[in-house]
C-alpha cells in the first residue's frame, strides 16, 4: 500500500471533512455522545482553519485516507483531528501523519489532547513520545487526557 503525505488545499475541505466524521463515529460511540465538535464542524468552518492550520493529508489510490492539523502559538505546536479512515486504521497512518506534522510544524513542545477512554489513541501517543500532564473531567466517568511532547530544537 502506498501512501503519500502531503500538505492538504482548500479544495481537500470537504473531502478531509467526510472522512473526519467517518473517523470520529467510533469516538462518538464509545462517549455516546454523537454532538462531538469533530461531528459538527462545518465545511466553513474546517476552511477557515486552513488560514491559520498546517494541514496534512494522507494519500492512497487517490483518495484521502487520513489527516491531521496543527497550529502553532507561542513555542507550542498545537496538534488535532488526526484521523485515519477506519478501513486503513493499523497500518502506520496515524504514526506517519504525526511524525510528518512535527517536522512541518518544528517546535519545542507539542500539546495534543484525547478522550480519557479512547485507549488505542493514548497508546499511539505514548509510543511517539508523549506524557500525559492534565486531565480535565467532562463527565462522572470520563475526561479529557492532554498529552505534551517536548524535543529540542536543533541550530541550523
Amino acid at each position: 500500500m502506498d501512501v503519500r503525505i502531503e500538505r492538504a488545499l482548500t479544495t481537500d475541505a470537504e473531502e478531509i471533512l467526510a472522512l473526519q466524521k467517518l473517523a470520529y463515529r467510533s469516538e462518538a460511540e464509545l462517549y455516546c455522545n454523537y454532538g462531538i465538535e469533530p461531528l459538527v464542524q462545518t465545511i466553513e468552518q474546517l476552511k477557515l482553519q486552513f488560514q491559520n492550520h498546517t494541514v496534512l493529508k494522507a494519500v492512497s489510490d487517490g483518495s484521502i485516507v487520513g489527516s491531521v492539523r496543527a497550529y502553532a502559538n507561542d513555542g507550542t505546536c498545537f496538534i488535532g483531528k488526526l484521523i485515519v479512515h477506519p478501513g486503513y486504521q493499523s497500518r502506520g497512518i496515524g504514526t506517519t501523519l504525526m511524525n510528518a506534522i512535527e517536522t512541518f510544524r518544528p517546535a519545542g513542545r507539542y500539546e495534543l489532547f484525547t478522550g480519557s477512554k479512547s485507549e488505542t489513541n493514548i497508546r499511539l501517543y505514548h509510543r511517539l513520545g508523549y506524557r500525559i500532564f492534565k486531565y480535565e473531567t467532562v463527565e462522572p466517568d470520563w475526561g479529557l487526557v492532554f498529552l505534551e511532547k517536548n524535543r529540542e530544537i536543533q541550530p541550523l
